[in-house]
């Protein structure tokens, strides 16, 4: 059982540490900017069906949903989400989530490409993500290269997954930090307050990334020095 000693475990510990960082920054961000309103007294549900309604985009609902900062986009549903702590607030940090989401419906509705290619890959890197793991630690326990390798290859779907989604939300906060600005929904240091709202958020997704590459070049190093051995 010596490779649970193994010293490739700091990459594991790098990436959860950066994620932790990251996650930590985005929710103490949101947190500073939620206390301040924006100048119009808008929510954040009637900023989001103006952002909809000026791109030509009606069918798609905006619900509420329960938990903080659980707020999304369905594809599928063609629904708008936004959490306990978004929906109803006329904060500066609510109003940048909901056009952050808002972003995600309108790359729908244009059919921007990243955003297909990331729903296309959803079911490998749900496989990834379940079988990976499991495939893995059998294949180092046993010894069989062949369920190491195989895991391998699954858990590089969970990278690519990632991979992919950091341009469709990077893209999805500059639609919606232009369209606020554009359409004067902030002004001034409110636009700047949600920038750094969304720019904290989009790091998260970088961690991500990031912890992902780690768990995928520690896995490798494993079955490399497996093989050598």
């Amino acid at each position: 059982m010596r490779w649970y000693m193994d010293w490739t475990y700091i990459l594991v510990l790098i990436g959860a540490i950066i994620s932790a960082v990251a996650s930590w920054n985005v929710n103490s961000t949101f947190r500073k900017y939620r206390k301040v309103r924006n100048s119009r007294g808008m929510t954040a549900e009637m900023a989001a069906q103006m952002i909809l309604q000026d791109a030509g985009v009606y069918d798609v609902r905006i619900e509420h949903i329960g938990g903080n900062l659980t707020d999304h986009y369905s594809l599928n549903e063609k629904v708008l989400r936004l959490s306990d702590s978004v929906y109803g607030s006329a904060s500066v940090a609510a109003i940048g989530v909901a056009a952050h989401e808002c972003g995600h419906a309108l790359q729908h509705a244009k059919g921007y490409a990243p955003l297909k290619l990331r729903s296309m890959a959803v079911p490998l890197a749900n496989i990834g993500s379940r079988l990976s793991w499991p495939l893995m630690v059998l294949g180092l326990v046993l010894g069989w290269s062949g369920l190491l390798y195989t895991g391998i290859v699954l858990f590089t779907a969970v990278v690519f997954f990632q991979l992919i989604t950091l341009p469709v939300e990077l893209d999805a906060s500059h639609r919606a930090l232009r369209i606020l600005g554009n359409r004067n929904m902030l002004y001034g240091n409110e636009l700047g307050a949600a920038k750094k709202v969304l720019t904290a958020a989009a790091l998260t997704y970088v961690a991500a990334l990031f912890s992902a590459i780690l768990q995928l070049l520690r896995l490798i190093l494993l079955a490399n020095n497996r093989r050598r051995n």
